[in-house]
C-alpha cells in the first residue's frame, strides 16, 4: 500500500489532526449560543434579534463551504484551513469588540462563518470520503464528530469564561486559541489525495455510482437531497440553538442549559461514530433514514417532559438519535453519484443542511417571540422532520423502482 495512498496509515493519521481542526473549527457555531443570553441583555434585543448572529454565522458558513471546497479541489485542504484560522483568529477578536448587535451579527456572519468555520467542515469531510474506501463511513463519522465535539467541549468553558471575565473575554480568549493552533494542524495536510478509488457496494443495497441516482435525474436527486438537508437541520437546530435559553426561561439558568447542551452534542458523538459503523453495512441512505425516525421521536418527547431531570434525559437521547444524520449526506453522494463530482456536490448538501440550522434557529426565536412559548417552536420542528422522512422515503423507493426495472 502506498505510503499516502487510501486506507493507508498516513489516512488516519491525517483523520486525526482533521479531527483537531474540526473540533477548534467548528466552536463558534456553538458558543454564540451559550452567550445569546448575555449578548441579549447587553444590547438589549429581542429574542429574535439576537439569534440573528448565529443565523447569519451559519448562512456564511454554507456559503463558505462551497467556496473553501473549490479552493480545497484546486490548491488542497490545507489552503482553505490556513483561511479560516485567520478568518476565526480575526473574526473572534472584533466580534469581541462589537458595539452593537448588527455588527457582532456581521463579523460572525463573515469572518467566523464564511472565511472561518466553513473551512473546517464540508471541506473535510469531502477530503476525509477521498482517502478511504474500506472503512469510509466510520472515518467520515469520526471527522465530522469533531463538530459535536467542539459542541460537548466548548459550551461548558466559554460559559465558565463568561461568568469570570464576561463574554467579550470568552471571545478574545477563542481568538488566540484558533489562530495559534490551527496553522499548526493544517502543516499535516498538505499531500493532496490518492486518485479516486471506485465504492462499495453496502450491505447488499446495490449503491453504485450513476448519471441516475436514486432513478432520478442529476439535478432531481440534488435538489431532493438539499432539500432533505435543509428540513432535518431546521429540526435539528430547534434544541441546540435554544436549549440554553430555554432553561433560562424555565428558572433552570444558563449554565444547566450549557451543560445539557454539552451532554447532548457528547452524545452526538456516540451516535455518529455508531451511525458511521452502521453506514459501513447498511449505506448512507438506510442510516439517513434511521436518523430521521429517531430524531422526530426524540424532538416528540420535549413537548410533554420539561423538568430539570428529564430535561437532561431527553438532551442525551436527542444527541444519541441525531448524531449520524448529517454525515450520511456525504456517504450518499459517495454511493450514489458519480465520483469526478463528489467534492462540489457533498459541499453543496452540507452547504444546505447549514441553510437548515440557520434558519431554524432564526424561526424558533420568531416562533417564541410570537407566541411565548417554546412549545410551537418544537412543534414547527416536528414538522420539518417529518419532511425530510418523507423525501428520504421517496429516495428509497426510487431505488427500490430502479432495482426492479434492472431486475
Amino acid at each position: 500500500m502506498p505510503e499516502h495512498g487510501a486506507d493507508s496509515r498516513y489516512a488516519w493519521l491525517r483523520l486525526a489532526a482533521t479531527l483537531g481542526l474540526m473540533t477548534i473549527g467548528s466552536a463558534a457555531m456553538y458558543v454564540v449560543a451559550v452567550v445569546l443570553p448575555a449578548v441579549q441583555a447587553e444590547f438589549g434585543v429581542a429574542r429574535a434579534d439576537a439569534s440573528l448572529p448565529y443565523t447569519l454565522l451559519m448562512v456564511g458558513f454554507g456559503l463558505g463551504g462551497v467556496l473553501m471546497g473549490k479552493l480545497a479541489d484546486r490548491f488542497g485542504v490545507m489552503v482553505p484551513v490556513l483561511i479560516g484560522a485567520a478568518g476565526l483568529g480575526s473574526g473572534f477578536a472584533l466580534a469581541a469588540a462589537s458595539s452593537s448587535i448588527l455588527g457582532f451579527a456581521v463579523v460572525s456572519g463573515l469572518l467566523l462563518g464564511l472565511l472561518g468555520s466553513s473551512a473546517t467542515f464540508a471541506p473535510l469531510v469531502a477530503d476525509t470520503s477521498l482517502w478511504f474506501v474500506r472503512r469510509r463511513g466510520i472515518a467520515v463519522a469520526i471527522c465530522a464528530s469533531g463538530n459535536y465535539l467542539a459542541g460537548a467541549i466548548w459550551p461548558p468553558i466559554v460559559q465558565h469564561l463568561v461568568e469570570t471575565v464576561g463574554w467579550r473575554g470568552a471571545y478574545s480568549t477563542l481568538a488566540i486559541v484558533s489562530a495559534v493552533a490551527m496553522p499548526l494542524l493544517a502543516l499535516a495536510l498538505k499531500p493532496r489525495p490518492p486518485a479516486a478509488v471506485p465504492g462499495m457496494a453496502r450491505g447488499g443495497t446495490v449503491a453504485q455510482p450513476s448519471t441516475r441516482p436514486f432513478g432520478f435525474s442529476m439535478n432531481q436527486a440534488q435538489g431532493l437531497l438539499c432539500i432533505a438537508g435543509v428540513a432535518c437541520c431546521v429540526a435539528m437546530s430547534m434544541p441546540q440553538v435554544h436549549i440554553v435559553a430555554y432553561c433560562s426561561d424555565l428558572g433552570y439558568g444558563a449554565a444547566r442549559g450549557a451543560q445539557m447542551l454539552s451532554l447532548m452534542l457528547a452524545a452526538g458523538i456516540v451516535s455518529r461514530l455508531v451511525s458511521g459503523m452502521i453506514c459501513d453495512r447498511i449505506g448512507g441512505l438506510r442510516t439517513l433514514l434511521l436518523g430521521s425516525v429517531l430524531q422526530g421521536t426524540a424532538l416528540l418527547l420535549f413537548l410533554p417532559f420539561d423538568s430539570l431531570g428529564s430535561l437532561y434525559v431527553v438532551s442525551a437521547l436527542f444527541g444519541l438519535f441525531q448524531g449520524g444524520i448529517v454525515p450520511s449526506y456525504a456517504i450518499i453522494v459517495r454511493e450514489y453519484f458519480p465520483p469526478a463530482e463528489a467534492g462540489a456536490r457533498v459541499g453543496t448538501v452540507l452547504m444546505c443542511t447549514l441553510f437548515g440550522m440557520a434558519l431554524g434557529g432564526w424561526m424558533s426565536g420568531k416562533v417564541f417571540d410570537l407566541t411565548g412559548s417554546y412549545d410551537a417552536a418544537f412543534v414547527n420542528g416536528i414538522a420539518w422532520n417529518l419532511l425530510n422522512l418523507g423525501i428520504v422515503l421517496l429516495l428509497l423507493w426510487g431505488v427500490r423502482r430502479r432495482m426492479a426495472v434492472a431486475a
